[in-house]
């Protein structure tokens, strides 16, 4: 039993590249990070886009009361929002750079946005192993 018609070829062409508009990287930030404040209007966002390199650098900066929520344990908070955002921008054709700053408020650790010279508050200082006192002595079983 065959078909006299010829059956059409589909439309879609999945081999070509289709032109991609660049992620609202801010947006994205935004949405990803605010759950993590108690304060989400102290968030700051600044994207910059390099055509030429296919690069995009992202700075954010917050409350430092509230770094440890945005870092969260072992660092995983802000490493998924790094591998969202990353994600996000391998869809693009692109590569980013997440920088983090210490306090949106000025005169305390890190500096703001508007200021002429960004920089990083301080990175944290090694901790000094806790000492409770002598250790019991164990001795070893015998059988």
């Amino acid at each position: 039993m065959f078909l006299s018609r010829s059956v059409q070829q589909p439309h879609h062409n999945f081999g070509t590249k289709l032109p991609t508009a660049s992620p609202n990287y801010v947006e994205l930030v935004r949405f990803l990070v605010q759950p993590f404040l108690e304060s989400p209007e102290t968030l700051s966002v600044d994207c910059e886009i390099s055509q030429a390199l296919n690069r995009v650098w992202v700075r954010i900066a917050f409350e430092s009361a509230d770094k440890g929520k945005v870092f969260g344990r072992g660092g995983r908070n802000i490493q998924a929002i790094r591998t969202v955002i990353a994600a996000a921008a391998a869809a693009a054709g692109q590569s980013t750079y997440l920088d983090i700053y210490g306090s949106t408020t000025p005169g305390r650790e890190g500096m703001s946005f508007d200021e002429e010279t960004e920089e990083r508050s301080p990175p944290p200082t090694k901790r000094e192993p806790r000492n409770d006192g002598p250790k019991p002595i164990v001795k070893p079983r015998l059988r």
